[in-house]
C-alpha cells in the first residue's frame, strides 16, 4: 500500500493562524501536517512563498479541509449573524452579546 499524496491547503505568514487551522482540521478528524514552521528567519534569503508556514493534508481530504478552513476564516464556525433583541443592532455570529447595549444574544432569557 502506498502512502497518500499530500497537498497544501493553507499557507500564511502568521504561524499562530496556521497552527489554529491545523488544530481545527485535526479536531474534525482530518490528519494534517504542519510544514515550514521555522523557516520565517529565512525570509529575504529564500523567496517569501517558500518560507510561510503551511498546512498539508492527504489529497483525498483536500476538498473537505479547504471547506472547513474557508468557513473558519469567514466566521461561519461562530454561527449566523443575529439582531440584538434590545436595540436592533445587527451583529456577527461571533458575538454572544450586543456591543452597543450589552444585551445577550438570547435576550437574557434562559
Amino acid at each position: 500500500m502506498t502512502a497518500p499524496s499530500y497537498v497544501r491547503v493553507f499557507a500564511h505568514s502568521n504561524g499562530l493562524l496556521v497552527s489554529h487551522l491545523h488544530n481545527l482540521l485535526t479536531a474534525a478528524g482530518i490528519p494534517a501536517e504542519l510544514r515550514n514552521m521555522t523557516l520565517g528567519g529565512g525570509a529575504g534569503e529564500l523567496p517569501l512563498g517558500e518560507c510561510e508556514p503551511e498546512v498539508w493534508v492527504a489529497r483525498h481530504n483536500a476538498a473537505r479541509a479547504e471547506a472547513l478552513i474557508r468557513d473558519a476564516l469567514e466566521g461561519a464556525a461562530h454561527g449566523p449573524a443575529w439582531e440584538c433583541p434590545g436595540c436592533g443592532e445587527r451583529l456577527e455570529g461571533v458575538f454572544e452579546s450586543c456591543w452597543r447595549c450589552g444585551t445577550p444574544r438570547d435576550g437574557g432569557q434562559e
